[in-house]
């Protein structure tokens, strides 16, 4: 122990009374900062200047009409990238468009073509057709570029679904919600034909037991059917008024069949798309357990997922009544539907109140508990379940149901007007009728008796009229239909071009790309400042003092610590207070970056030590190896097997992780696990060093003897 204290205290006099020795002592504390420093630098906020990368976009569209609507989706497209700021965005002609690509004036190019409204309104048609965007990235000019161009023609692609998504189910609603007001308009009079009819109907009783007593009574007969004459206009009125009911309510209901066939594939992509809501939903849970993602990212979706389900929550309730309308009319054929969109409502409710819980848990720096995160993945792979349930029905039970529905609500009205048809022809039987027993009154009961033989054929016709309405509205409410037409469509229209929205909450917040990057650079640094230690300090105590190998291991090694220690803290100080790194938990972060430096310090100095300049060229190994399969740029998942492989056995993996949780706010349970893994490695280190140091450098002795003649190896 004596001489161990010995050797270190003879480095640091020989360090601070030689000013050769101090100079070079000095730049190489150094000098592993500014390697941290002017890499953190440079990568301060690379995502937050996109707004120079050059993307050229030229519009070819000429448009078209959707149900007599002129729509040009090119020219929204130019619109909303005029307001999109993130990328560098050019408005330009084709022609221009591709030569600046090809010559690296910008980096990427997106033309839209003549046909694109046109072929995009073609999924109103028989045979729809998928529209297409023409999008030029020239890779050559930037590695990253491609990457980032590639992002911003996917946004366009969204913002032309989403608008037209909005432009043809508005449409389609708008056209329901015409139908509906319509018929509420002429419910007044269809209910007076109806009412009219169960009256007549209701009175006959009377009108028979009137010409019975007017067997007894010519003078009462001769009241009763001058009443009966003066009700005649009225019922021809109420039989004209029948006819014009019965005759729009079949052609309503031949165009609500056909509305239904024409919105059947929109109603369906509305399903898919409430669908993807809850994928998206699910997505979110990938995103909260990455431990790499940028805070942002997390923030930024959180609150996006949160304003989808909000919006979604509030069209639900419309959704679940138009179904619930459509399964009265289909006679109870898709009561299922409503069941299970009521299931989706409470699933959905149960994500809002989970994201919520976790946004909240993000927005005070703290991690969201694992329990919420696999309850919102559980809940929301529910509700994509019971979703596609319905959407594997739908083609094969539920549109042939509502147009089955809709197909005997027809047949039932065509009745209708056949009945009216028939009651119309006999109106002027029935005047005749009367008129014959006014004249009848003149001349006694012989024409009363006339009267009264004639009468039961009227009653059976009003009868019968009676009984094919009682018939109508048994199979279907007339106020049902009307409510399941009517519709806000704007709303409705605005749901299903988003009917998800991202709301992101960062778990952990960090402000900038540099902050996120320099654990990462600073545990390189330390790594890199270790072995320009042992490539300029020597492990070797010279002169003639005789010293066993273990104490010239732990007498040099202090020194060694000792410089790395000084690197660490000009290292982690400097990060924070020079350059403004964002760090949580600044203390910690020091003490981390000691931990770092002295086990690295400890692998390299006892590989060189035991090995020589072979281990000089080992630690360089390690070096280019942790560069790679570290997780410390890119997530460890996107490198090859080989690098997954080696992942959990390299130092710098548990050293970025201690640095990672002081930076964005600790988890002790992952720093104790990452301390632990790092004293096994200084364990086993001390362990090949204490056991092999004396038996290598005699067995090498000779070796270094000889290259050291060489006069170009020291």
């Amino acid at each position: 122990m004596k001489n161990i204290a010995l050797i270190f205290g003879r480095d640091m006099r020989n360090i601070v009374t030689n000013w050769a020795a101090l100079v070079i002592i000095l730049g190489l504390v150094m000098l592993p900062s500014l390697y941290a420093w002017f890499n953190i630098k440079a990568s301060w906020d690379p995502y937050g200047n996109t707004g120079d990368i050059a993307i050229a976009v030229a519009n070819n569209d000429k448009g078209t009409t959707l149900k007599g609507k002129a729509i040009n989706l090119g020219n929204e497209v130019i619109d909303s990238l005029k307001d999109n700021h993130k990328l560098g965005w050019r408005f330009v002609s084709e022609e221009d468009a591709m030569r600046g690509v090809r010559h690296g004036d910008y980096y990427a190019s997106i033309v839209i073509p003549e046909s694109f409204s046109a072929t995009i309104a073609t999924v109103l048609s028989d045979n729809p057709s998928k529209a297409e965007i023409l999008y030029y990235v020239n890779e050559k000019v930037n590695a990253v570029s491609p990457k980032i161009t590639s992002s911003g023609a996917s946004g366009i692609i969204q913002e032309v679904s989403k608008n037209f998504v909005k432009t043809a189910n508005g449409t389609i609603f708008k056209i329901f919600n015409d139908l509906g007001i319509e018929l509420q308009e002429q419910l007044p009079t269809i209910e007076k034909v109806r009412s009219l009819v169960f009256k007549l109907e209701k009175n006959f009783p009377e009108i028979n037991h009137a010409v019975n007593v007017a067997m007894d009574d010519i003078h009462k007969t001769d009241q009763l059917v001058g009443q009966a004459q003066r009700n005649l206009p009225l019922v021809t009125d109420i039989a004209k008024n029948g006819q014009e009911f019965a005759g729009g309510l079949d052609t309503f209901l031949s165009s609500t069949s056909d509305a239904a066939k024409d919105i059947g594939p929109n109603v369906k992509q509305d399903l898919l798309l409430l669908q993807q809501t809850a994928l998206g939903a699910q997505q979110l849970t990938s995103v909260l357990k990455d431990p790499n993602v940028d805070p942002s990212v997390v923030t930024d979706t959180l609150d996006h997922v949160s304003s989808r389900l909000e919006l979604g929550l509030k069209v639900q309730t419309q959704l679940i009544n138009w179904f619930d309308q459509l399964n009265k009319v289909s006679g109870n054929r898709i009561g299922f539907v409503s069941s299970k969109l009521k299931q989706v409502q409470d699933k959905m409710k149960q994500q809002q109140t989970l994201v919520s819980s976790i946004s909240s848990a993000v927005k005070k720096g703290e991690k969201p508990a694992s329990d919420l995160v696999d309850r919102l993945n559980q809940v929301s792979g529910d509700t994509s379940q019971i979703l596609g349930d319905i959407l594997s029905r739908y083609d094969s039970e539920i549109q042939p149901a509502i147009l089955s529905g809709l197909s005997k609500a027809r047949q039932t009205a065509e009745k209708t007007r056949t009945v009216l048809n028939n009651a119309m022809k006999s109106v002027p039987d029935v005047k005749k009728i009367l008129n014959d027993a006014s004249k009848g009154l003149t001349v006694g009961t012989q024409g009363i008796r006339e009267i009264k033989k004639e009468l039961p054929a009227v009653e059976a016709k009003v009868s019968e009229l009676a009984q094919r309405m009682r018939e109508f509205e048994s199979e279907g409410n007339l106020q049902e239909v009307i409510d399941l037409l009517k519709n806000n469509f704007q709303l409705e229209s605005q749901f299903f071009a988003e009917p998800v929205v991202l709301k992101e909450n960062q778990l952990y917040p960090i402000p900038n790309y540099g902050s996120a990057m320099s654990p990462f650079f600073s545990t390189l640094a330390l790594w890199v400042g270790a072995t320009l230690l042992v490539s300029l300090v020597t492990t070797e105590v010279l002169g003639d003092h005789s010293y066993k190998s273990y104490e010239v291991y732990f007498g040099r090694f202090l020194t060694f610590l000792t410089l790395a220690l000084l690197q660490s803290v000009c290292v982690t100080t400097g990060d924070m207070f020079i350059l403004g790194t964002y760090v949580v938990d600044k203390p910690w972060f020091v003490v981390f970056g000691l931990v770092n430096s002295a086990v690295f310090m400890l692998i390299v100095y006892t590989l060189v030590s035991v090995f020589g300049n072979v281990g000089k060229a080992l630690a360089i190994v390690m070096l280019v190896l942790q560069l790679a399969g570290s997780g410390g740029t890119f997530p460890i998942q996107t490198t090859p097997a080989f690098f997954r492989a080696i992942h959990p056995f390299l130092p710098f993996t548990y050293g970025i992780s201690m640095m990672r949780e002081s930076v964005g706010g600790i988890i002790w349970s992952i720093v104790r696990n990452d301390l632990l893994i790092m004293c096994i490695y200084a364990g086993i280190t001390l362990i090949i060093g204490l056991a092999l140091k004396g038996i290598i450098n005699q067995l090498a002795a000779g070796l270094v003897k000889k290259a050291k003649e060489s006069k170009l190896i020291h």
